[in-house]
């Protein structure tokens, strides 16, 4: 596409969305369109600085657009969904804590629209993913832990992050995160069972975003990893994904199709 891409942003007013509204200023790839905020937010009417437009804080009298990119909650996603059925228009999501309703409703969604959703935008985690199933598959007999570090306000744990990591490397082992994984280990547990995933969580500071797959042999281990320094990443990895999915057919995407595209290319 040559032309602007038109763009919305969901949750404007949180830190994703005010990282996403500071890059697409400068991506002109894009036009900005609308930024939509929750009810009752101290942003909500409010004129957004540099441009023309007003927050929101509903979808209705929202201009065409080509993409939504969302970063609210539960309830601000299933508005934004209902907007881009209705119109047909692509949705990117990193909205997490979903119930089962909800990510029906998604997996329905992506029967009509194009839609991507993941629980890290980084597009180091990406392919981090990648290189976790090779070598889960590859050294299956292998012990694994999955360790998480993050600032010390953040309230979920394990990190969505590390979770779909686990998830990642389940499936290559031919099992599940219902089955295998072990959230916390206190006092006497004995010994390791064989097939486990294990989970530690570090929460503290300023932390970013940290997480490290161990896979762990007799003799040897692999380790791999990715830190994040700057919450500016994931904006970028999620502008990158709202660019490609943008004119693609209906259907549930990733960031991991989007990897393989461009290296196929």
């Amino acid at each position: 596409m040559t032309s602007s891409l038109r763009l919305a942003i969901n949750g404007a007013s949180g830190r994703m969305g005010h990282e996403l509204l500071q890059r697409v200023r400068v991506d002109h790839r894009f036009e900005l369109a609308r930024a939509v905020v929750a009810p009752g937010s101290e942003h909500d009417g409010a004129p957004l600085p540099g441009t023309s437009l007003h927050y929101a804080h509903d979808w209705r009298e929202a201009p065409a657009l080509d993409v939504v990119v969302d970063f609210s909650g539960p309830d601000g996603l299933a508005a934004a969904l209902d907007c881009c059925l209705e119109r047909g228009v692509a949705l990117v999501t990193g909205t997490t804590g979903l119930d089962a309703a909800l990510t029906q409703r998604l997996a329905m969604a992506a029967t009509r629209i194009p839609l991507l959703r993941a629980a890290n935008f980084s597009l180091g985690v990406a392919v981090l993913s990648r290189l976790l199933r090779e070598a889960s598959a590859a050294l299956r007999d292998w012990d694994l832990e999955i360790v998480e570090a993050h600032h010390g306000r953040k309230e979920d744990a394990p990190s969505g992050t590390a979770l779909a990591l686990g998830e990642v490397a389940a499936a290559a082992r031919g099992t599940t995160l219902e089955r295998d994984a072990v959230y916390a280990r206190e006092g006497r547990t004995g010994a390791r069972r064989h097939g486990e995933i294990g989970f530690s969580v570090v929460r503290g500071g300023d932390i970013v975003g940290e997480h490290q797959a161990l896979l762990i042999g007799q003799g040897e281990r692999v380790e791999l990893g990715h830190r994040a320094t700057d919450r500016s990443i994931f904006a970028r990895g999620a502008l990158e994904a709202a660019h490609w999915l943008a004119g693609k057919s209906p259907g549930a995407y990733d960031l991991d199709m989007m990897l393989a595209e461009r290296s196929a290319r």
